[in-house]
């Protein structure tokens, strides 16, 4: 998937990236598929703002993903290949034999035409759907199940995968690219591939109007406020004592940087078979 840059001719264009969505083959979504998407500018019940910087931008329209793949032994087809507002990955509508149509997690190297299928031990191709004991040892996976029937949750976003790296006691262990190594039951299904729109993360938005598009208001730093409104504030100047040497906090006081915050006793804390390096 290709990058395009600008020519200079402003300050904005300078460093501003877009992908080139070469692997789409249409704008127009599958509009039984589409579900409306309503706005909460990131405040709650009470109208009050309980995530800050969210607000304004394009309207969306959710598409109805399939994540549980349960549409068991019955061929598909790729029609298109299509972007979705609403994640970093490009999505797939799958037509089935049957008639019927659904969205998928496009892969890195799905096109047009390509045929699926989600069964239990269908051929090692990309795009089909399986439980992780029939997967070969060494294969790339992503859209991978935590819990038996409820659908994929690991690995969904633009260029994620995990790679399978061993079997035993009815456990897989995933490898993923952070280095962290899980344990998975092997009667999980995942999808084979690559998730696509890999070089989503070397997207430089590169303008202040962009990041309205995307929803996402303007963020004022700590240390340039007040005492009276941030931790980090206050000072004659860019000064030390004020905030500028003090460690990184929220308004509320939370340490921004290197606070653990994952809970000591969470259940899932027993599948991690190696943690990630820093």
């Amino acid at each position: 998937m290709g990058m395009k840059s600008y020519r200079p001719l402003t300050p904005t264009l300078r460093y501003k990236t877009t992908n080139t969505f070469e692997q789409l083959t249409t704008d127009v979504p599958y509009k039984p598929l589409l579900v409306s998407k309503k706005r909460s500018s990131g405040r709650n019940n009470l109208g009050r703002i309980t995530v800050r910087h969210h607000g304004g931008g394009c309207r969306r329209f959710i598409r109805v993903l399939d994540f549980l793949r349960d549409k068991k032994n019955i061929l598909g087809t790729v029609e298109t290949i299509e972007y979705d507002p609403n994640r970093s990955a490009f999505i797939a509508l799958i037509k089935y034999i049957d008639g019927e149509r659904r969205y998928i997690l496009a892969t890195a190297n799905m096109k047009a035409g390509q045929r699926i299928i989600a069964a239990e031990s269908p051929e090692i191709l990309e795009g089909n759907c399986l439980p992780l004991r029939n997967i070969p040892l060494g294969m790339q996976v992503h859209n991978i199940e935590v819990l038996e029937g409820k659908g994929g949750q690991i690995a969904r976003s633009a260029g994620a995968y995990a790679e399978i790296v061993a079997k035993e006691n009815k456990m897989v262990q995933l490898k993923f690219p952070s280095s962290e190594v899980r344990n998975v039951r092997e009667n999980c299904i995942a999808t084979i591939g690559v998730v696509s729109n890999g070089e989503h993360m070397n997207i430089v938005i590169g303008s202040a109007g962009r990041k309205r598009h995307c929803g996402i208001r303007p963020t004022v730093r700590g240390v340039v406020m007040n005492p009276v409104d941030h931790p980090m504030g206050g000072g004659e100047g860019k000064s030390k004592g004020g905030g500028g040497w003090h460690h990184p906090v929220s308004p509320w006081g939370q340490k921004a940087k290197g606070l653990k915050t994952r809970k000591k006793r969470k259940p899932s804390s027993k599948y991690i078979v190696r943690r990630r390096t820093k």
